[in-house]
């Protein structure tokens, strides 16, 4: 796992918050730290992921694909097939024990494609802690079986109508609500926002990456040459990243939405500037004065103009690969992938499945590519049987 400095990768990163929200992050910080140090809260943690979520996730030999694309044996890490269909349950229980430590009565957080809400109504659910969950009201549209989820589980859902309507106004609301509530604990879902929140949340994730080390250890007896993974803000990427860091043979892969393939996309690292978005410096779609533009993808987990400033430092360092996928190359690969393996895989994966598609063939029969089937699919039928090219 890559740890930051002082809440910094390089250049990127950091904690710049209104100064209302200070005496809660020192406590966040302190909780972080107290939880790491715990052998019960470890304890805790790892149990519940095994025994509640469903852990560990299994790495599933992709036969037919691998024949259709002629080339390289392709894996999925299978975190469709953890407790409410996504690698964000991990996440979601490991903040919760953090709120637990700071005694929170409350949880709120952001949703865009809704897994994470789902994942956060469920854990509030089972710790019996209230949950306050933000959408935007294009999300809420396009993925209303998520919505219908999360309700279920108690948590009130609160439609955000401002700007996009997506994602990033999402945690915008959120990060409002917080700053006049400084008493309520903030889940954040992806590798972003301020510090300690991209390490607090890689953290928790890389269990995917140690799971799939050891797995394709035994059953290739050898490291994979490629791992890749769809961007969005960048946790389910850097969760399976996470353990091949410094395994340099292993190249990692970053999957961006490129959209309609023109100007309406979410390609913050291949198509951004650096500047400051959600309290840390990443880089992000803006224009020359750091104003933020409107990101855009088929995907609602994808549909963010910023990322984890830990891929930013990636980038900069050149050890991962950042490469786009278009919406009808993303919906193309869900169908196939669907057909070929009877999995429906979530459209934010489906970006990773369509670039193997791509390039598995320009690898030998015996090479390994493994890539992370972040979610279920289920919620992104009504986006496929209605989507125009």
């Amino acid at each position: 796992m890559i740890e930051s400095k002082n809440g910094k990768y390089g250049q990127f990163g950091g904690a710049f918050i209104p100064e209302l929200l200070k005496p809660t992050f020192d406590k966040i910080n302190q909780a972080f730290k107290e939880f790491k140090n715990s052998k019960i809260h470890q304890d805790s943690f790892i149990s519940l992921l095994n025994h509640y979520a469903g852990r560990p996730t299994p790495l599933y030999f992709c036969e037919n694909l691998t024949k259709a694309c002629n080339g390289a044996k392709i894996y999925a890490k299978r975190e469709d097939l953890l407790h409410v269909g996504a690698h964000k349950t991990n996440n979601a229980i490991g903040q919760f024990i953090i709120a637990k430590i700071l005694n929170a009565k409350e949880v709120i957080c952001e949703t865009g494609a809704g897994q994470h809400g789902v994942a956060v109504a469920m854990v509030g659910a089972k710790f019996g802690i209230k949950v306050k969950i933000f959408m935007g009201a294009k999300d809420i549209a396009r993925q209303a079986q998520n919505v219908a989820r999360m309700k279920i589980f108690g948590a009130e859902v609160i439609e955000v109508k401002s700007g996009s309507q997506s994602l990033k106004d999402s945690v915008n609301q959120a990060m409002k609500y917080w700053i006049a509530n400084p008493a309520s604990y903030y889940v954040f879902g992806t590798a972003c926002g301020p510090a300690p929140f991209p390490e607090m949340v890689t953290y928790f994730q890389q269990i995917i990456g140690q799971e799939t080390k050891k797995q394709i250890l035994e059953i290739e007896n050898k490291l994979p040459n490629v791992i890749v993974a769809a961007i969005g803000g960048g946790s389910n990427a850097i969760g399976i990243f996470s353990d091949f860091i410094n395994e340099d043979e292993v190249k990692l892969i970053g999957v961006e939405p490129a959209g309609d393939g023109k100007n309406n996309h979410g390609m913050s690292i291949q198509k951004g500037r650096i500047g400051c978005l959600h309290g840390s410096i990443q880089n992000l779609l803006c224009d020359a004065n750091g104003n933020i533009s409107e990101s855009h993808s088929v995907s609602a987990g994808l549909d963010y103009p910023g990322v984890s400033p830990i891929h930013s430092h990636l980038n900069q360092l050149k050890r991962a690969e950042y490469v786009g996928i278009t919406d009808s190359e993303a919906v193309n690969a869900y169908k196939e992938f669907s057909k070929l393996e009877g999995i429906l895989p979530a459209l934010e994966s489906s970006h990773a499945i369509a670039h193997i598609m791509k390039i598995a063939k320009n690898y030998q029969k015996d090479q390994v590519i493994i890539f992370n089937l972040s979610g279920r699919g289920d919620k992104d039928i009504d986006t496929i049987n209605n989507f125009i090219e």
